[in-house]
This record gives C-alpha cells, sequence and structure tokens, in this order.
C-alpha cells in the first residue's frame, strides 16, 4: 500500500559501464584524438543545436523540480517524459529530447537510464494516450508550385530570389539547412545540367562530397537553373552564400543583396508563405520523393538525388496517405 505524498518507485535500470567519453582516455592519447573523438560522439551540426535547445529544457525542468540532471535516474526521466506529454508535444519530440539526454550523458561519460524497460512501456503509454499519427509534412503538387511561382513579381529581387529557393529546394531535393548553408563556391554549371557539390549534410557527417544535378525545364519561368541564374545576377557576385536577406521591396538591379544568409526559420516561413500554412520547408524535399514516385522513378533513381540510404526511408517520406486518390484498386481493370 503507498504511503500518501510519497511517490511511487519505477525499477532501477541495470547498472552499466560508462559510456566512451574523453574521461576514459585521459592521459592515454594525443590531444588531436580527444579532438575528433569529440566530434564522432557529439553529430552533426544541425543535431548539436536541435539537441541544446532540449537539454536547456531539460535542465530547467530539473532545476524547477529540485531533480538531479546528470545523471537522470529512471524516475527523473518518466517525469520529464509526462511533463512533456501533459504539454503536449507530440511523441517523435519526446523521443527527440530522450536521444539529447542519451547523448549528453554519453559525452559526460555516464551510464543512461534512457533505454530502462520502465521507460519503454511508459513511452508505449504516452502514445495511446496521445493516439496521433507522427505529423508530416504535407506534399504539393506541381501544378501548385506553378501556381505559387506564377504569384511572384521577378521585377523584385524578393521574386527573383524566392523563385529559385522554391525550384531549387524543390527539384533538388534539398532540406533546408542545405538550402541555407549554400554558397556560390558549390555551384557548377555544366552542359548537361547544374550540378551542386555538397560538402556535408545530415546524413553525410563525414564531409565526402556529394552532388546534386538540377536540368533546364522547356518553360523558363518553372525552370531551376534560369532561376538560379536569374537570381545569381542579382547577387552580383561569384562566391558566397546563395540564398540571403533583402530589404523589403528590393527593386532587382537597384543595389547588391546583402550577404547574411536567410535563416532556417525564414527559410520556413517563405514556403508557408508562397505555398500556404500547411506546408514547410521539408515539403520541398517530400513533393520531390511523392511526385517522382508518381511519374515512375525508382527508388535507386530518387536516392541519387535525395542521397537517402534505405528504400525504407524513401517509403517514409512519400505522402500518398490518400486512400482515394492513390489507390491499386482503381487499376484492377474491372
Amino acid at each position: 500500500m503507498k504511503q500518501k505524498g510519497k511517490k511511487a518507485s519505477l525499477p532501477m535500470v541495470a547498472s552499466s559501464a560508462p559510456a566512451l567519453s574523453l574521461t576514459d582516455l585521459s592521459g592515454a592519447v594525443p590531444a588531436a584524438v580527444s579532438r575528433y573523438l569529440v566530434r564522432g560522439l557529439e553529430g552533426a551540426d544541425n543535431t548539436r543545436l536541435a539537441y541544446a535547445t532540449d537539454l536547456a529544457t531539460f535542465e530547467s525542468y530539473c532545476a524547477e523540480q529540485q531533480l538531479t540532471p546528470y545523471p537522470a535516474d529512471v524516475t527523473t526521466l518518466a517525469s520529464y517524459i509526462a511533463h512533456l506529454a501533459d504539454l503536449p508535444r507530440k511523441l517523435a519530440t519526446i523521443h527527440r529530447h530522450l536521444a539529447a539526454i542519451a547523448k549528453k550523458h554519453q559525452l559526460m561519460g555516464l551510464p543512461s537510464a534512457v533505454d530502462a524497460p520502465a521507460l519503454n512501456v511508459l513511452l508505449k503509454g504516452v502514445a495511446r494516450e496521445l493516439g496521433k499519427r507522427q505529423k508530416q509534412a504535407p506534399a504539393f503538387t506541381v501544378a501548385h508550385l506553378k501556381q505559387a511561382l506564377n504569384a511572384l513579381d521577378l521585377e523584385t529581387a524578393a521574386g527573383l530570389r524566392d523563385r529559385a529557393l522554391l525550384l531549387m529546394g524543390f527539384a533538388g531535393a534539398f532540406r533546408r539547412s542545405e538550402l541555407v548553408a549554400l554558397d556560390l563556391e558549390q555551384v557548377e554549371m555544366t552542359d548537361a545540367a547544374l550540378v551542386v557539390h555538397l560538402q556535408t549534410s545530415k546524413t553525410n557527417q563525414a564531409g565526402e562530397t556529394e552532388d546534386k544535378a538540377l536540368f533546364y525545364a522547356a518553360n523558363p519561368r518553372y525552370c531551376p537553373v534560369r532561376a538560379f541564374l536569374d537570381w545569381q545576377k542579382v547577387l552580383g557576385r561569384t562566391s558566397g552564400p546563395v540564398f540571403v536577406s533583402l530589404v523589403r521591396g528590393q527593386k532587382a538591379g537597384e543595389s547588391k543583396p546583402s550577404q547574411k544568409r536567410l535563416s532556417d526559420v525564414r527559410v520556413n516561413r517563405l514556403v508557408k508563405q508562397h505555398l500556404g500554412e500547411q506546408y514547410s520547408a521539408h515539403s520541398l524535399r517530400a513533393s520531390f520523393i511523392t511526385t517522382a514516385k508518381l511519374n515512375g522513378q525508382s527508388n535507386e533513381f530518387i536516392k541519387n538525388q535525395t542521397k537517402q540510404k534505405t528504400d525504407a526511408i524513401i517509403s517514409r517520406y512519400t505522402r500518398l496517405s490518400d486512400v482515394v486518390a492513390y489507390n491499386a484498386a482503381q487499376s484492377l481493370g474491372l
């Protein structure tokens, strides 16, 4: 029988050896080795940024509740999961918070309770309670994209920039982090296509160059290559960031744009502004994959542009959930 005012205890995680960290190699390896070890544990820049925000939220919660964040025991983590679920936060967001906490423990050389069986049961309960599918960025159609492009004022710098952003983002299946980080030096014009050389990406943390190819379209207004070239003329340079901030109302050719990169938040807002509030920057990539699949392209061809590693990821990104519009039962010949 529980005593009044006393919290129920959760099973403790089985003790395990601390995760690999710098403290494990203290005095055993040169500083250069330690530096590479840290980079390997930290992961990609965008992941570190997202984790930093999640960890700040977790640490603030622990401070308010007078809990110990590192190492966090099962009861602390369970309370935090319930707190996030009650806000409410999506299940995917809760999992990301837990991944950040686990990574922090790993970097500190501390055992982590994140994978404790009790927490797995708790997360299943949260999933049932929320009872909703993970919200995914919807895909737009090519017709919808063309409609948005037709509405742009190509006499303005913003119109030319946004046309290039939308067309390159869609045709190149870019992540918004890749669009934000893109420099003119990474773009090469060939006889057949415009080739973008990416040094790093979410799935390419080792820095090996990956290429994306953008091809000419019959209609110049909808052509990603011409859109880039028209925007580059406005930029008036051959180096530095591709997508930058502009002065409101700036006409094309009036003055050279700044070299201040667009933020990933601004890219997301521009997509919503032109395509609709239901869409996000991630819709550019999801729409490429969905459109390519509907046009009969193979997973291998799609992965050659998206740089995804498995067919399973392609299936997850494809937005073909409309049971009426996308259903093999329409093609039975009855």
